[in-house]
Order: C-alpha cells, then structure tokens, then sequence
C-alpha cells in the first residue's frame, strides 16, 4: 500500500479556531481538496456558520475560512490507508501542529473533526492538552458518522467557533 500525504495548512493571520481532520480521504486526494467528498458535510456546515455558499470554488471555500478566523489542517502527515476509513490508518507520521501554533499565536480553539484525529493528536502532540487552549473533539462531518444527525454536528461546530464549550461527541 502506498503512503498518503495530508495538505498543506490553510491558515490566515488572524486564525483564532484551528479544525484539525486525520488525512485526507481519497475523493480528497484525488481532487486536491480537504472534504472533497460530496457526502461529507463539513462545506456544508462551515458554510452555514461562516455564510458562504459550500458550492463555491474551493479558493472561494478557503478564503471564507481564512476570514473567518479558521485555520484548517490534518493532525497526520502522512500514513498508510487502503481507502478512506480511518479505522485502517496505520504507520502515522504527524505534522507538525505546534509550529503551527507558534505561527498562528491567535489560535485559541482547537477542534478535532472526529475521533481519530482527536486521538492522534493526543497520541502525537499530548503537550497541547496542558495548554491554555481550548482542544475539543468534534463529531465527524464523515458520511460514516451517520448515525450522528446532521443538526447535532452542525451545533457542535457552532459552539467551538463562538467560543462555547462543545458538547463531546459520542463515543
């Protein structure tokens, strides 16, 4: 199995709410583009939270997340994963989150969309759990967390972004 490579970091100066996913899926891969999955709905939620339209081209799509204060990026560098499951990720390499934090010192809120990568931060950079900054798992925008209806997820990401404590998702 070939090893797969996460994205470069989105992040504007003025980034206060850094969302972190595991590694892109391979629709994802393929496009290019975080949450390229038609399925998933993290362009729709950001979109609702930050108004702007989720079919807008992804410069578009980025840029509304850089002026809204939200940083995007994948707790893994890399890994090997045969499809687009996380639950078959292995032999991780991290980024690395806390330089980007030292870039982006604005960034008061962590948000992990899902469980993996929650989990693989903890795993990889445990230091930011002692910080002053808010970390939070979120439920996952996958089409694979169905199971978590879509205004509970939505809510969860409305909390992190207004600086509410996010109910933790179901594990």
């Amino acid at each position: 199995m070939e090893r797969k490579q996460s994205f470069p970091p989105v992040a504007g100066e003025g980034a206060r709410v850094l969302l972190l996913g595991s590694l892109p899926g391979e629709e994802s891969l393929r496009q290019g583009q975080y949450y390229a999955f038609r399925y998933n709905a993290f362009w729709r939620i950001l979109g609702e939270l930050l108004a702007f339209d989720p079919a807008l081209p992804y410069p578009e799509r980025l840029e509304s997340l850089r002026r809204g204060g939200v940083a995007l990026w994948d707790v893994a560098h890399s890994g090997i994963r045969q499809g687009s499951l996380d639950l078959n990720l292995r032999q991780v390499i991290p980024n690395d989150i806390p330089g980007l934090l030292r870039r982006c010192p604005g960034i008061v809120r962590i948000g992990c969309n899902g469980g993996t990568a929650f989990r693989l931060l903890k795993k990889f950079h445990p230091e930011l759990f002692d910080g002053c900054r808010s970390i939070v798992q979120l439920p996952s925008t996958s089409p694979a967390a169905a199971g978590i209806p879509y205004a509970v997820k939505r809510e969860a990401f409305r909390r992190l972004l207004t600086g509410e404590e996010p109910e933790r998702a179901a594990r």
